[in-house]
């Protein structure tokens, strides 16, 4: 059973990304603030479950949750500033746009760039330890997967309808073919042979 807070009477947002380890698309992160009482069985780290029972969460958190907020860094972003910062910044931004403010932020992972005015607990595998940081991974996954899903028909060469942006074989053989899109991480390595790739 996943817990339902680090810490009582107190208001914790749970907050987690998506999209860290892709060579395209921007990275999203999801800030949640459930009720105390928040019960769901089927909540759970979003990679153990599968994309059905992600979308059949989806609505369930966002009508249940006290507050929620999804926050984006596009890849020219993540290119200037490098990805661990991006992750740290689209989780202030998901965080900026709750409704209701927090006292304490939980956050997945082992490290965080500290929100102004906010105490914060790293929790390593904590989207599958706590139920709101579980609850924001579903929603930065489930978002980013639309976003993908979106540019996939922008440019399907790329498959990112089924690797959403991940370095799959498949992924890596269509830029070896059609080269980079505006949407590829120029700092990350997108092929082997990095050297020979002429941006």
């Amino acid at each position: 059973m996943l817990l339902s807070y680090l810490e009582a009477n107190r208001i914790e947002a749970g907050c987690d990304e998506a999209g860290r380890g892709c060579l395209a698309g921007s990275v999203y992160a999801a800030a949640v603030i459930l009720p105390p009482d928040f019960h769901n069985e089927d909540l759970n780290d979003s990679k153990q479950l599968s994309e059905k029972k992600r979308y059949a969460l989806r609505p369930i958190i966002e009508r249940e949750a006290i507050a929620w907020a999804v926050g984006i860094v596009t890849p020219e972003e993540i290119d200037r500033i490098n990805i661990l910062k991006a992750s740290f910044l689209a989780m202030h931004r998901a965080i900026d746009q709750l409704k209701v403010k927090p006292e304490h932020l939980l956050i997945d992972g082992n490290r965080f760039t500290p929100y102004p005015g906010l105490k914060h607990t790293t929790v390593v595998k904590g989207d599958g330890k706590y139920l709101s940081i579980a609850a924001a991974s579903i929603l930065a996954k489930t978002y980013r997967d639309d976003y993908m899903d979106s540019l996939d028909r922008e440019y399907p060469a790329y498959h990112w309808k089924e690797n959403k942006g991940y370095p799959t074989k498949a992924h890596r053989e269509a830029i070896r073919e059609c080269g980079i899109t505006p949407y590829h991480r120029k700092t990350f390595t997108l092929l082997p042979e990095q050297l020979e790739l002429k941006f």
